[in-house]
């Protein structure tokens, strides 16, 4: 694996594990040069840095070889999305590296491989979940074929109508009802697959800094797909006043 390769500096908290991870190259002959997962009750704005910094001092990387920021900008946890973006804003502006965000959907769906449609599926409570199709493409690399989305797991499987593999945390609370529903349709990546990878982020991101898809700093922002509540109560008052 040749250093003329940029590194990128991965960060997830999408859901509720912290992820942080080194990366060398692309999608394309790329590799994992260090990554650290934890997954806890404690919030992810107790923890992010302090793994960032270990990350780097383990590998003996200073902040002058790292070619770019990788941050996940959802969908996912609002507050997690928040937490991570923030920090790597604020890394980005200290540090004045690239930022690259990378859906939460593409990098799960980035560990499955084969011919089968793949469906990322991650929990988005009230009985939703966020998700997108996709297809490998000539070089084995997930691309999306359709749009990402919040639906109710009942309404997902009546867009299925070939075999598909599942990936993502609400296949530990759906998998078994799209079973029964979907019968030889279904199949589940491994469990070790389900929670987003800041490994997948950075060799997306690394193709992201390949092809100059840089966010800006000051507009990036989390993508959250649906309203939080505090804007549906916000929305919802204001309807009310106009109403009276």
């Amino acid at each position: 694996m040749s250093n003329a390769l940029p590194l990128i500096l991965a960060i997830d908290t999408a859901t509720s594990c912290s992820s942080v991870a080194l990366t060398r190259g692309s999608v394309t002959g790329g590799e994992v040069v260090a990554s650290l997962s934890l997954n806890s009750s404690v919030t992810h704005s107790r923890r992010l840095l302090t793994a960032v910094d270990w990350l780097l001092a383990e590998t003996e990387t200073d902040w002058q070889a790292v070619a770019g920021l990788g941050v996940s900008l959802g969908p996912g946890s609002f507050t997690g999305l928040r937490i991570g973006m923030a920090t790597v804003k604020g890394l980005a502006t200290v540090t004045r590296k690239p930022l690259l965000g990378v859906s939460t959907l593409d990098a799960l769906a980035f560990n499955c491989t084969g011919e089968k449609l793949i469906c990322a599926v991650l929990d988005a409570r009230k009985k939703e979940v966020y998700t997108c199709f996709y297809r490998c493409d000539f070089r084995g690399i997930p691309r999306r074929v359709g749009e990402i989305r919040v639906i109710s797991p009942q309404r997902l499987i009546t867009d299925i109508e070939q075999p598909v593999l599942f990936v993502g945390d609400a296949v530990m609370l759906y998998g078994d009802f799209w079973q029964e529903a979907l019968g030889e349709w279904y199949a589940s990546a491994p469990e070790t697959l389900h929670s987003p990878c800041a490994g997948a982020l950075g060799l997306l991101a690394g193709e992201m800094l390949q092809q100059n898809q840089c966010l800006d700093l000051a507009a990036a922002a989390p993508l959250y797909v649906r309203a939080s509540d505090a804007e549906l109560s916000l929305a919802h008052t204001a309807q009310g006043a106009v109403t009276k």
